[in-house]
């Protein structure tokens, strides 16, 4: 389905590239590896290379190519293959850490950054691959530079599982511990999900869904700087007018992120899947979703109004995508990750952004608690309650939400972490002294909510 582009738009997206930061964050290429299942464990390490490096040959180059011809700054270049516990399951000895490995080699094969799907889905109890995958996540995760994963603990259809909820608590402490050396950089390369989505192509929660095609190409737009300009110029609109101003510069964005993912699609002869409007912010100065929600009338977010403007942000960019395209997927909304946005790192050490004041702008925005450092000695039950209060919110509101929380080693309260590029940097937060240890050890699953029962 070919776009067609009047001049003044291809004049108005060149301005948003050169001074707004607009960029593709992301092309991210799913492929399925359900056909590398075999007995013996070598083997299906030996298949997951084999195919992400056959497939995946020419992302990197085609994506750069794309950039280079369009004048669109294409960011990343990415995997995501289908959940690992699912595709090691058959094996008779599995140790997932060699899978984790072969997708790592793999990765530096074919040139990208990131690949995800070193992953499970356990919101309603776990498989033997689920326990495999599990054990090997903290060893997987310090033994590879590449390898992103996620857990799937919780659906509005199927309520939270509070056992892989705490399994996941000490999964984290444990990963911290391992990559202790680098600030406990492996939890960043680690989502814990509640209704996670299977086509998203953000980092580090991407995985390729079982519903999904053979292969697909995936695209994630981000624009925070062209929203901030709208906002910025338009200081005396009311919201409603201000909504449709941030809804007309959505679709504009989107439009150019399904031109650029067609184009990647056709000339890597697979399936074009959906894009992603997520307003996934970086630590540059003018790329930064806390600077949208100031530019509305803040005078520093986390305070009363935030979770108002970020409400009225998310619904706004929503429909604008809505409209610009048929195949907006993934997570698309505004995400509030706090070490990826020079606002929200300011506002965090100033004291006006608190963990209690983002778990509820979670309520309203694109996903969830975001690379958000905690003191090195939280315990794996404060963890896990917090993994726990997030689930809750997306399992009662019918939406994704997720946490990437980093217990740094050795650090306290005030301290601060720089984990670099898009990483950021991280204030440590601090966090209730109130033990969660008793409700976390009951156990079992808290069942879905009445709203389930939909059919």
């Amino acid at each position: 389905m070919p776009i067609n582009f009047m001049p003044e738009e291809i004049m108005e997206t060149m301005h948003m590239v050169q001074v707004d930061n607009l960029d593709i964050r992301t092309i991210t290429m799913g492929i399925s590896l359900r056909d590398c299942c075999d007995p013996e464990i070598k083997t299906v390490a030996q298949k997951i290379y084999d195919k992400i490096t056959q497939k995946a040959e020419k992302l990197v180059q085609i994506g750069e190519d794309i950039s280079k011809e369009y004048g669109i700054p294409i960011i990343n270049k990415r995997i995501a293959v289908t959940p690992i516990s699912l595709v090691g399951e058959s094996c008779e000895h599995a140790d997932y850490v060699l899978l984790a490995k072969a997708m790592d080699r793999a990765a530096r094969e074919v040139g990208v950054n990131f690949i995800g799907g070193f992953s499970a889905l356990v919101h309603k109890g776990f498989t033997k691959g689920d326990e495999y995958l599990l054990s090997a996540l903290p060893q997987g995760l310090a033994e590879t530079e590449r390898v992103c994963a996620s857990v799937n603990i919780a659906t509005t259809k199927a309520g939270i599982n509070m056992d892989a909820v705490y399994r996941m608590g000490k999964i984290i402490k444990e990963t911290a511990e391992l990559t202790k050396d680098a600030d406990g950089l492996g939890c960043a390369k680690l989502v814990v999900f509640c209704n996670v989505p299977e086509d998203n192509p953000f980092m580090a929660g991407a995985f390729h869904g079982v519903g999904e095609p053979e292969t697909v190409i995936n695209v994630g737009v981000s624009g925070p700087g062209v929203v901030l300009h709208t906002v910025r110029s338009n200081p005396e609109a009311d919201f409603g007018t201000l909504a449709t101003l941030i809804k007309q510069t959505a679709f504009k964005i989107t439009r150019m992120g399904e031109l650029v993912g067609r184009e990647a699609a056709k000339r890597l002869k697979v399936p074009f899947g959906i894009v992603d409007l997520s307003l996934a912010p970086t630590p540059a100065i003018g790329d930064s979703v806390a600077d949208i929600l100031e530019a509305m009338g803040l005078e520093k977010v986390g305070g009363h109004g935030t979770t108002a403007a970020l409400a009225l942000l998310n619904d706004a960019v929503k429909k604008g995508g809505a409209m610009a395209s048929s195949y907006v997927g993934g997570l698309s909304g505004a995400f509030i990750p706090v070490s990826e946005d020079a606002g929200m790192i300011k506002a965090a050490e100033q004291g006006a952004l608190c963990l209690d004041k983002l778990e509820a702008m979670t309520c309203v925005c694109s996903v969830g608690l975001d690379m958000i450092a905690v003191p090195g000695d939280t315990s794996a039950e404060t963890i896990a309650a917090i993994i726990a209060d997030e689930a809750a919110i997306g399992m009662i509101n019918k939406k994704t939400t997720a946490v990437r929380i980093i217990p740094v080693p050795g650090k306290k309260v005030g301290d601060r972490v720089e984990f670099g590029g898009l990483l950021g940097t991280a204030p440590v937060m601090s966090i209730h002294p109130y033990s969660s240890k008793a409700f976390i050890q009951r156990g079992g699953r808290i069942p879905a909510p009445l709203l389930s029962l939909s059919n």
